[in-house]
């Protein structure tokens, strides 16, 4: 495998039972690049997240990812029953307990105030926002983002983006964003990746500066929704 690479991939294919849901996929993301995944439902991005993660290592191939990995859902799987500090530093090792951590991961995420809060009383986006510092806070080389903002609503979600794109610009972690959101991916990403019949079929780089304009992307906006099935015809 090439070095110097965050993620790399060759060949990699996953069945359940009969059914292909990854066919000799190939990719690689350079550290501090941001990409997109979109498909229609079903192609095999989430499968190929999980992969990545280390959360399904029964695949045929070839894949390294180099570094420390974390994760973000499009539902935050927040404890109940742990304040919000303590669902931030969850999991973490020997710095577990370390309330100082977890206030500086919310404050870049303007949940400070929210320390001591219990999950049930956050709305959908500060929940959201948590799991984005639960995840942040691990300082990963790679941060895996699975539809995180499908939940939430058209104003909610705009705020997300611009929050993600000034964590990503501080703290350069390596991103792969699963998505069916075009425009969401032309906003953020270095590169948009259309994966189809478990394998990626086209890809998009973005040259335009952050922070960006849709206008600014309408021919390849098109291309992308082309690569997707999706016509002129179907968009009227």
């Amino acid at each position: 495998m090439a070095e110097g690479l965050t993620v790399e991939a060759r060949g990699l294919t996953k069945r359940f039972g009969t059914r292909e849901v990854l066919s000799g996929l190939d990719l690689e993301i350079s550290p501090g690049e941001f990409v997109a995944l979109l498909g229609r439902s079903g192609s095999g991005k989430s499968t190929l997240l999980r992969v990545l993660a280390g959360l399904d290592s029964e695949v045929d191939g070839e894949f390294s990812v180099h570094g420390t990995v974390s994760v973000a859902f499009q539902q935050p799987r927040l404890l109940p029953w742990r304040k919000v500090w303590r669902n931030v530093v969850l999991g973490l090792r020997g710095r577990g307990a370390d309330r100082g951590l977890a206030e500086r991961a919310l404050a870049e995420m303007r949940l400070r105030d929210h320390a001591d809060a219990w999950p049930r009383t956050l709305s959908g986006g500060e929940a959201q926002r948590l799991s984005l510092a639960r995840a942040l806070v691990r300082e990963p080389d790679l941060l895996l983002l699975d539809e995180p903002f499908g939940a939430l609503d058209a104003l909610t979600r705009l705020a997300m983006h611009a929050l993600v794109a000034d964590l990503w610009a501080q703290h350069q972690p390596s991103v792969l964003l699963v998505t069916h959101d075009v425009d969401e991916a032309l906003l953020l990403a270095d590169r948009v990746l259309i994966l189809d019949g478990g394998a990626i079929v086209a890809e998009h780089v973005l040259t335009h500066a952050r922070p960006r304009r849709l206008a600014d992307h309408l021919d390849v906006r098109a291309r992308v929704l082309a690569d997707l099935g999706v016509t002129d015809h179907a968009i009227a």
